[in-house]
């Protein structure tokens, strides 16, 4: 409903932008997303299948947790890329920008949610390393099933509960709007709040808090988990050892990098970088939903030897004729 000056009080429908400066170009930049997306499809999928069908992998010896969380990994990813994708293919090549200010709040839960849920299973996969080779004799004993169902548990929940205010403030305390059309190219949280012409401190800084809360917490613990590997893995005698306990870190480090400095690229020049053209905020935020599950499947599989040698056997087994 308009009002002068104006301004829109409580907007029924918003409008994507897409990505400013770069509206005539943005059809091809789909192409690249889209290709990215059903990679990530496919592959989280077959990550899926894999753990959930291939025997091997259900056996304690094999560090049955980190396929527990590998398997947390890949659906959380499936869900956060399908957050964002189809909404924006349409923007870029079917002209459907607009979206209800209730279906935009719902994507923002979604997606904000879903990033703190992956952040979490970062934490936990972090968690099951540290124990593997700071503790190896206890690590079954430790990360038992009823711990592993606890961790899932208690990761959704602060996911859903933290974000949750966020949606609460946007839609009780923020009425007025100098514009109904978003310049992003999917409903982020600071993107909605400064369409608002009201006082947006808390709303501002309660995005901070969470962030902090979530992601601060989580880089902390991982960073300080790993610390304490890289202690315990020198203090071998063997090098063959170093090298082998140190290898089985290395697929969960470079999925903690890709993620966090994407994380950190994207939420700094969000707020910090007024000087950077918008363009490559925009940018930025979509690759730091969509290069994750683009990446996490390849990467573990070719660094993990059981779900490489399994694709393998589905795409190059000979059928005996």
């Amino acid at each position: 409903m308009p009002i002068t000056n104006g301004t829109v009080f409580m907007p029924s429908v918003l409008t994507f932008i897409g990505i400013p400066g770069l509206e005539t170009i943005q059809c091809w930049i789909g192409i690249p997303f889209c290709a990215m997306y059903i990679i990530a499809l496919a592959g989280n999928s077959l990550l899926l299948i894999i753990i959930k069908t291939e025997p091997s992998l259900h056996e304690p010896i094999l560090h049955k947790p980190m396929y527990i969380f590998l398997a947390m990994l890949g659906a959380t990813d499936i869900a956060l890329s399908t957050c964002i994708l189809p909404k924006m293919l349409g923007i870029f090549w079917f002209h459907l920008p607009e979206i209800s200010f209730a279906a935009c709040l719902l994507q923002m839960w979604f997606i904000h949610s879903f990033q703190a849920v992956e952040s979490g299973i970062l934490l936990a996969m972090a968690l099951d390393r540290y124990v593997a080779i700071c503790d190896p004799l206890r690590h079954t004993t430790i990360l038992s099933q009823k711990l592993l169902i606890h961790i899932a548990v208690g990761v959704i929940l602060r996911a859903a509960i933290l974000v949750a205010p966020s949606i609460v403030l946007i839609k009780c305390r923020l009425k007025l709007y100098r514009t109904t059309v978003i310049s992003h190219t999917y409903c982020e949280h600071m993107a909605i709040v400064k369409l608002a012409i009201e006082d947006v401190r808390i709303n501002k800084i309660y995005g901070l808090f969470v962030a902090f809360c979530i992601l601060g917490f989580d880089i902390i613990f991982i960073t300080l988990s790993y610390i304490q590997i890289f202690i315990t893995v020198f203090q071998l005698p063997q090098k063959e050892a170093r090298f082998k306990a140190f290898n089985t870190c290395i697929a969960h480090i470079c999925v903690f990098l890709q993620f966090y400095l994407l994380a950190f690229f994207s939420f700094f020049t969000h707020r910090f970088g007024a000087h950077i053209p918008s363009y490559v905020h925009i940018l930025l935020s979509n690759l730091y939903l969509l290069v994750p599950p683009f990446l996490n499947p390849i990467v573990y599989g070719v660094k993990t030897k059981q779900i490489r040698d399994h694709v393998l056997k589905i795409f190059f087994s000979k059928n005996p004729s």
